[in-house]
């Protein structure tokens, strides 16, 4: 029986992750979602959210992940997202700055406003705020 399975991410511009985990724990439209080895296939839309993952040695590993898709088939996980970055890579003044823009488009709902792109903004940003209070 599998202990493991094999985790890649992938954005548009990098090859994040690639290697063997023991779960992975992420957020998907649908609601919270953990995958450990022989669960069923799927494939599922994410939200941005701080994703968490314990890889074979037993150590947890957080990183940002954003929209995306989650595909799980026989011990394989392939996610693709917008963006991830690990902790050390968010730029948080450069997060604070989109938080607040996107707080601003909303507050005053311009004409032409795409409010979804907005919403989804603003929540990227909240969540990459999220990392200043995680250890």
């Amino acid at each position: 029986m599998s202990t493991s399975l094999k985790l890649t991410i992938i954005t548009p511009e990098r090859k994040l992750y690639d290697g063997e985990i023991k779960s992975i724990n992420t957020e998907t439209t649908e609601g919270h979602i953990g995958i450990l080895p022989k669960h069923a296939p799927i494939i599922a839309n994410l939200k941005p959210t701080v994703t968490v993952i314990k890889d074979n040695k037993g150590e947890v590993k957080r990183l940002f992940t954003s929209s995306g898709l989650m595909k799980v088939e026989e011990d394989n996980i392939i996610v693709l997202c917008d963006a991830s970055e690990w902790k050390e890579e968010i730029d948080f003044n450069r997060a604070e700055k989109a938080k607040e823009r996107a707080e601003n488009r909303l507050k005053n709902r311009e004409e032409g406003l795409d409010v979804n792109r907005a919403e989804i903004a603003l929540c990227r940003a909240l969540v990459r705020l999220k990392f200043k209070d995680l250890l």
